[in-house]
């Protein structure tokens, strides 16, 4: 039987001040296709640290604005854009405004389970 997951406010972790965190659907670990989608929220002034990771990142603004430097370019993605950062890619993002954001990783982060 298949996992539905919820959005819940009240399971979301805080990995740093200013973000908050659920893990939602993921790929059985035994898959050879691994995915996982992540749910963040982000207050207004968030910023985040610069970071790289193998996993490739699928982003789509659920609501707000983020302001995304991927390498040494930068792009600002409001409600209902998306955008896919490489994995190895450096990147850094930060929010503006209060924002809403799903990140779809593959595969899925062993860090986030």
């Amino acid at each position: 039987m298949l996992e539905v997951i919820s959005s819940n406010d009240s399971v979301m972790t805080t990995p740093e001040q200013g973000l908050r965190r659920q893990t939602m659907a993921t790929s059985d670990p035994a898959s050879t296709k691994q995915m996982m989608l992540v749910r963040h929220r982000m207050d207004a002034g968030w910023v985040g640290a610069r970071h790289a990771h193998p996993n490739e990142q699928l982003i789509y603004i659920v609501s707000g604005e983020i302001a995304l430097t991927v390498d040494d370019d930068n792009y600002t993605l409001r409600t209902g854009d998306s955008i896919m950062i490489p994995g190895g890619a450096e990147h850094q993002a930060s929010a503006p405004v209060a924002s809403e954001v799903l990140d779809v990783f593959t595969p899925a982060r062993d860090d986030y389970r």
